[in-house]
């Protein structure tokens, strides 16, 4: 995603708007977590059952965050005891997912998931987002082809007892996890 293309992404949520984007991994929506209305446009979008959590995303990080795995391909489960973003967590808000999948001058945090329909692949080109994703959206940006695999979703919420596990296997290869968070 260009700089521009980041600006732009990042007004459209502000106004209150859903965004198709190119991540780091496969196209995805975007819109404010904090708007109840986009977040109920988002998930009409896709079809999603509105129980079904998603993640938030940033593109920006302190040095040091999360041990080399962000910026990246991973999608992170991390305990939310001050109950953050409850339009994302949906029916368990003691639990936030995160994903940084590079850094960008966007200037604020969106509610995403992949631009596909509910249970449809995820799309690599942006020809490859339903129509109907397309049509709806406020926002439609072309980042090219992309990867095609999504993010690799860990379960950091008993992190502080050792404990981690892996819900989805995707970009980010389970050695390296291991090797991060062993």
């Amino acid at each position: 995603m260009t700089d521009g293309q980041a600006r732009a992404l990042g007004a459209c949520v502000a106004a209150g708007g859903v965004a198709v984007f190119p991540a780091d991994t496969v196209y995805g929506l975007a819109c404010d977590p904090e708007n109840a209305d986009a977040v109920a446009k988002l998930y009409a979008l896709k079809g999603r059952p509105p129980e079904k959590p998603a993640a938030v995303m940033f593109f920006d990080l302190s040095p040091g965050d999360f041990g080399g795995l962000l910026p990246g391909g991973v999608t992170l489960l991390l305990p939310n005891p001050e109950r953050r973003y409850p339009l994302a967590c949906t029916t368990d808000p003691e639990t936030l997912g995160l994903r940084v999948p590079f850094l960008a001058p966007v200037g604020r945090p969106v509610l995403q998931s992949s631009a596909n329909l509910a249970g449809g692949p995820d799309a690599r080109r942006l020809s490859d987002v339903p129509e109907s994703i397309r049509a709806g959206a406020d926002l439609v940006l072309d980042g090219g082809e992309l990867p095609g695999t999504p993010s690799t979703v860990v379960d950091l919420s008993n992190y502080e007892t050792g404990e981690w596990k892996v819900l989805r296997e995707g970009a980010v290869p389970l050695d390296r996890l291991a090797q991060v968070l062993a």
